[in-house]
């Protein structure tokens, strides 16, 4: 086997929230991280689905993202926005 080539390999600080809430319909299980690694965004891990994204306000606004990224129904969808919306800068 050859050398490994890395494109990097980094350590960086972070902070780090778990939250859990209930919508509607689902409890959502979330870890929040926040670094200068994502440009101003956050990864967002949805610790029960094992479906994460990276997030800003920006891709909150955009429609079907939050659906699309973590498989969810407009409902469901609706409430994990409306949480994202109160917490992300």
């Amino acid at each position: 086997m050859g050398e490994r080539f890395y494109l990097y390999d980094d350590t960086v600080e972070a902070a780090v929230r778990f939250v859990s809430f209930v919508g509607e319909r689902q409890r959502f299980d979330l870890a929040l991280v926040e670094t200068d690694r994502f440009y101003g965004k956050w990864l967002v891990l949805d610790l029960q689905s094992n479906r994460f994204a990276i997030l800003g306000r920006d891709d909150l606004e955009e429609p079907g993202y939050i659906e699309h990224a973590y498989q969810l129904n407009e409902q469901d969808a609706n409430d994990l926005r409306a949480f994202l919306e109160e917490y992300l800068s």
